[in-house]
């Protein structure tokens, strides 16, 4: 290296290390000054990388020595090695990635630029190759930092800062976001390239096969959209690993935010890229002149789900005639059908993704759109007046026509469910017969007889398995067509079958939610103040569902106290009814009148709206309520502390606590249960209860005058022992307001202070002024990640607090977010917080509900965007925010083809427990039968040979030798029947699935007086409500599952 690049390299060095070593302390008093790390300049041209912060250096003249780790030292603790090997991984896919890049320069860019005769021309170099110098240019400059701080690893063991100061920086966003946004674009010029330009074509194959690796450009450019999540995983391998306490633990959490903001963005930006680029594609195959293209070009339309699907035609007696890939697209206002065309393409598919050819096959209005599930014909729409025929069927049968009879492959199912339930009850009358038989006989008594009625139940639960499953990868829609000749409504019926379950429940979801977000009220339901103006709010913004009110007795003008969600114990509805109704379970509401007695109110959530199912009167008004589920296993620690709360809590059922204001703490057990009261109790001093969290040791309450009472587990089926005095414990002099239980501490607030105690031992650990005014007090507090947000009694700001460190983050102004919506309101307060799927809900006392996007990581939970307001709310303040959640059972995720596959895992499952079987795919079944074979009815019996009396047979005794079969009964269970592969069936569940992610369908409900639309009238009064302004009234969000 010459001695002008070496000192230009010493000087880099100098620049990068500086920059970091008080990049952190900038990132706090930033977020400290509430400015976005993120903010985004309005136009990026060519001539801005002076402003952008990019020093002129050609990167790829100078050669940063590469980061090395020296030689490990002795002593190091186990998770000093992690983390030494977590930094070599961090070295080398940096190391690679910056090389992928270069290639890209010096493979492509530059040869193509320098080329004669041009196969590309230079303005389409440009465009194809924008931005990924500068991409270069900052992971250039992050690696010679990175090797640095590699070089004194051993002494500071500090990486998280680096990454804050290299990648909060407005520059990396402006940088990756115009890549992204031009991402679509500019493997369109490629492609149209290598259809036009042979010479372009044979330069990118010539490239390809000449790369060591032979990864495509395409593969090459990809990888910046993927490099954030990469570090992502990274960091938080880096962050189990790193122990409370070290310095680099707190600059690690806020780098993970970072970096998942960034990521979030892009994802973001790389998604409405994509959906611009479908609908252009779409638009292509639809004539000018058609309403079509004048509804996908008025820019109204936003693409919520697009996939290939399979369209399959059944005949009249549910043979397959026929299946082809259709492309399916759900906007947020119809549904569209295409035909798929790759005609002359294939050839360069190995260079380039294909954008197909589309033409339009069919397209239909969201609200005449219907999903009609296998087994749920009868009540979903009229018969008489429909007349239904399958999509690409010649004609219906006449005999199809006169019975009404709608054949939907597979159609057997049904009637041989009925066959084996008739079939049951002939054998179990021979069974009687066979009890009156005199004599003994080995292959004829009640031992075989009963055995063929439990192998007849197992049959008839296996079939109604295949039913299950025939839904499972099945989408059938229901369609209007043009009426008949006499005027009579005539829909058809078109089966699409999807890829895996996953895609199927995330369709029969966004339909759903897509039908609901056409009503007046949620049309818009949210504004995003935004900074180009627009008021579209994402495609994955909770969706208003309901309004009821909350107490079924009108008469009295009760306020709303607390609400719980009680999910039930067991899934109570059928696989396509889960991704549409709301979490099942019961909303337990609370509340009274003050001075007076209280209520709760109980709402079944498994029906397609709420309804209430029980009502009861109460000494005094609810303050407050804790669901309290059944205890988990892993839940508690190692030691005497582990085994003292597993044996007490053995036999426990979920529970719901009341906190009331006289005092009293009552225990109910879930509706599934009886809504029994188990136990009840009065709070030291009758002082009221204000709030009630529990941990896997103890239940506690915050009182009236300062004092946190905390009631210990207890033995038997009342989860705390609420009959012995608890320990009481002084907070401070004024009331204990709001109580937040996390893995090994409670916090409490009492004024403006807040208390750590430990969850164990509660011992306090060290309390702080979350607030300067101390007529001020906290009274909302909830964690995400790494943080807690805080809510005050007075003032619109909401504060962020560090769970490890208590260090105070940032402060957000909500008032500044509803000015648009209130105007000259300037005194706002917030009586609501809630956290949940990576929103932060915050509720005032003007009835407006505020959205804000925080991380879902186990970052730092900080504000990076702007948000969005609920133009539905309250006429009064939000009493409360409260999440109903319930998961999906994960068997229900099995695809048919894991399902067939099922034997090769068999070996990795461990033996042990009887299983149900789980049924072949409902695609077999549908087949014809080329051979028939009868069912051998075993279930327990493999041989009766070691029956007593003789075998009952034509023919002549076997010789008994050692070959002879020798199972014991239960041996026979996993040999279900003869050799019929329609209807084979194996004991044993797909190990694979054990750990497949669980799905979550969720929903948000919000309490208090009445109901307001603030996007109506410039009154603000909106349609007229369920409920009166005065009535307390719930409102319930739905948010689209996340697949």
């Amino acid at each position: 290296m010459s001695p002008s690049a070496f000192a230009q390299m010493t000087q880099l060095m100098k620049a990068a290390k500086s920059g970091t070593k008080d990049g952190l302390e900038k990132t706090r008093i930033a977020v400290m000054r509430k400015v976005s790390f993120l903010h985004r300049k309005d136009v990026l041209g060519d001539s801005e990388e002076e402003d952008m912060g990019l020093l002129e250096v050609s990167v790829t003249d100078i050669k940063p020595p590469a980061p090395e780790l020296g030689p490990m030292p002795d002593g190091l603790s186990p998770q000093q090695v992690v983390r030494r090997h977590i930094l070599g991984s961090i070295v080398q896919s940096e190391g690679s990635y910056v090389e992928s890049l270069k290639r890209v320069l010096q493979d492509y860019r530059n040869p193509l630029m320098e080329m004669e005769p041009k196969a590309l021309s230079v303005r389409k170099c440009q465009v194809v190759f924008f931005r990924v110098k500068e991409i270069l240019h900052c992971h250039s400059m992050f690696q010679i930092a990175l090797s640095s701080r590699v070089a004194e690893w051993d002494s500071t063991e500090k990486i998280g800062d680096l990454f804050v100061a290299s990648f909060s920086k407005s520059m990396v966003l402006d940088v990756y976001s115009d890549y992204v946004n031009n991402f679509t674009n500019a493997m369109s010029i490629i492609k149209k390239a290598c259809l036009t330009k042979p010479a372009f074509l044979e330069f990118l194959k010539r490239r390809q096969v000449c790369s060591p690796d032979r990864v495509t450009l395409y593969g090459l450019m990809v990888k910046p959209i993927q490099r954030f999540p990469q570090f992502i995983l990274l960091l938080q391998d880096m962050l189990k690993n790193t122990p409370r306490g070290h310095p680099d633990r707190l600059s690690l959490q806020l780098a993970l935010t970072e970096l998942e903001t960034l990521a979030e963005k892009l994802n973001e930006q790389k998604r409405l890229a994509d959906q611009v680029a479908e609908i252009q594609q779409l638009t292509k195959s639809v004539s000018d002149r058609s309403s079509l293209n004048k509804l996908l070009t008025s820019g109204q339309r936003q693409l919520l789900l697009c996939e290939t699907l399979t369209e399959t035609v059944y005949g009249d007696r549910g043979q397959l005639i026929k299946s082809k890939e259709r492309r399916v697209f759900l906007l947020n206002d119809m549904l569209v059908c295409a035909n798929i065309n790759y005609k002359g393409q294939l050839e360069i598919s190995s260079l380039v993704p294909l954008g197909p050819k589309y033409v339009v096959k069919w397209n239909t209005a969201l609200p005449q759109v219907q999903v009609v599930e296998v087994g749920q014909e009868g009540g979903s729409y009229d018969k008489d007046n429909v007349l239904i025929q399958h999509a690409g069927a010649k004609k219906a049968s006449a005999s199809g026509q006169a019975q009404n009879k709608v054949y939907l492959g597979p159609p057997r199912l049904f009637q041989e469910l009925q066959d084996l339930q008739k079939d049951l009850a002939v054998v179990e009358q021979i069974t009687l017969l066979i009890s009156t038989l005199h004599g003994t006989y080995q292959n004829l008594n009640m031992t075989v007889a009963q055995d063929w009625c439990l192998a007849l139940q197992r049959l008839m639960r296996v079939k109604e398995e295949e039913i299950h499953s025939a839904n499972k990868c099945r989408l059938r829609l229901l369609l209007p067509g043009k009426p008949d000749k006499s005027g009579r409504p005539i829909s058809f019926m078109v089966v699409f079958i999807t890829p895996n379950p996953l895609s199927k429940i995330s369709w029969v979801n966004r339909l759903h939610l897509a039908k609901i977000g056409l009503r007046e009220e949620n049309q818009p339901g949210w504004l995003c103040p935004d900074e180009d103006k627009k008021s579209k709010a994402p495609f994955w913004c909770p969706i208003l569902a309901c309004c009821i009110p909350a107490f079924s007795s009108r008469g009295l003008s009760l306020q709303l106290g607390a609400l719980v969600h009680s999910p039930v114990s067991c899934p109570l509805l059928g696989f396509s009814a889960v991704s549409t109704s709301l979490p099942q379970g019961y909303l337990w509401v609370g509340g009274g009148q003050e001075g007076a007695g209280g209520q709760v109110e109980i709402f079944s959530l498994n029906r397609p709206s709420p309804r209430t199912v029980k009502s009861f009167p109460l000494a005094a008004p609810v303050l407050c309520m804790e669901y309290i589920p059944e205890p988990e296993e892993g839940e508690s620690r190692d030691g005497e502390e582990s085994r003292r709360a597993a044996d007490a809590s053995a036999g426990v059922h979920p529970t719901i606590c009341l906190g009331l204001q006289d005092g009293s703490i009552l225990v109910y057990s879930s509706v599934d249960t009886g809504t029994q009261c188990l136990a009840t109790c009065r709070s030291p001093g009758l002082q009221p209860v204000l709030c009630l969290r529990h941990s896997p040791f103890h239940l506690f309450a915050g009182l009236q005058d300062g004092t946190l009472a905390a009631y210990p587990r207890s033995s038997g089926g009342i989860p705390w022992d609420l009959e012995s005095p608890p320990v009481c414990l002084t907070v401070g002099p004024g009331p204990v307001r709001t109580l937040l239980s996390l893995e090994d501490a409670v916090w409490a607030s009492c004024g403006s202070r807040v208390t750590v105690l430990d969850a164990t031992s509660l011992q306090t650990q060290q309390s702080f002024e979350a607030h300067q005014d101390e007529a001020v007090s906290v009274t909302h507090m909830v964690k995400a990640g790494s943080g807690v947000w805080m809510a005050f009694s007075s003032g619109s700001s909401i504060r962020l607090f560090h769970t490890e460190t208590l260090e105070h983050l940032q402060e957000i102004n909500i008032a500044t977010r509803t000015t648009f919506l209130l105007p000259g309101q300037k005194h706002l307060c917030i009586t609501s917080l809630l956290i949940c799927q990576g929103l932060l809900w915050v509720g005032t006392d003007q009835g407006v509900i505020v959205l804000l996007p925080v991380p879902r990581l186990e970052g730092i939970p900080k504000i990076t965007g702007k948000g969005m307001v609920s133009l539905n709310g309250h006429c009064g303040p939000v009493a409360f925010l409260a999440v109903a959640t319930s998961i999906l059972a994960p068997d229900i995720l099995r695809s048919d083809q894991e399902e067939a596959e099922g034997p090769q895992a068999e070996e990795d499952k461990l033996d042990g427990q009887a299983h149900e079987p789980v049924p072949v795919p409902a695609s077999h079944v549908g087949r014809e039968l080329t051979r028939k074979k009868g069912i051998l009815l075993q279930y327990r019996l493999r041989s009766t040979a070691h029956l007593p009396g003789p075998l009952l047979s034509v023919r002549e005794p076997e010789p008994m030798d050692g070959s002879a079969l020798e199972h014991s009964e239960e041996d026979g269970s996993i040999y279900e029947m003869a050799d019929d592969p329609d209807i084979w069936v194996r004991s044993r569940p797909c190990a694979r699935d054990a750990h497949r992610k669980e799905i979550c369908s969720v929903a948000i409900i919000s309490g208090g007086q009445g109901y307001r639309n603030f996007g109506s009238a410039p009154g603000g009064s909106g349609k007229p409500a369920p409920c009166g302004e005065t009535d307390s009234a719930l409102l319930i969000w739905q948010v689209p599952l996340m697949l």
